[in-house]
Order: C-alpha cells, then structure tokens, then sequence
C-alpha cells in the first residue's frame, strides 16, 4: 500500500449536527475493506492510490444524492513501497518520545 490519506467531507447546507452524512462516508470507507482510522476531525484511510481514491469519489456521490452543498479535505501521502502507515507513523513518533 502507498498512499495514506485524511479525508474530512460533510454537506454545509444540512445544519450543525452533521454526524449522519459523516457515517455514510465512513460506512463506505469501512466497506472498501481498505484499512481506515476513524478520527475527530478526519478519517485516515490506506491503500493503493486507484482505490484511495474511488472510495473519495464514492463517498462523494453517495453525499451528492441528498446535499446541495459539500465541504472536503484531502491530504495525501504518498510513499512507494510502504505498508501500514495508519499505525507505524504513530508507533515511529511514540518510539522517541
């Protein structure tokens, strides 16, 4: 696996709780079977770029269907070669502290 993403991506047109259109998202990302980490602010997902990034489309078009209006961040890390970096960047930081 070499990309590692946060995916942040909500409708602004749908109030201030938006924790509904955030579980379809996760739900797909989840469904993907492609490793993920479920954060505060952003959900991290792992994998090859071709399917990073299909679940970023679908969990797109699934918010599209009900919302007029959609927020979205996406940073990426892209690192040839390596695997499990949902964990391991973590464990590299813990290791020095």
């Amino acid at each position: 696996m070499s990309v590692l993403i946060h995916l942040s991506m909500f409708p602004t047109d749908k109030g201030t709780s938006v924790s509904p259109y955030v579980a379809k998202s996760v739900r797909i990302i989840r469904e993907s079977g492609l490793p993920y980490k479920l954060g505060p602010m952003s959900t991290a997902v792992e994998g090859e770029w071709e399917e990073v990034m299909g679940v970023v489309d679908r969990c797109f078009k699934e918010l599209r269907k009900e919302c007029g209006r959609i927020y979205m961040t996406v940073q990426a890390d892209y690192r040839e070669g390596a695997v499990n970096r949902i964990e391991g960047k973590i464990k590299s930081v813990e290791e020095k502290l």
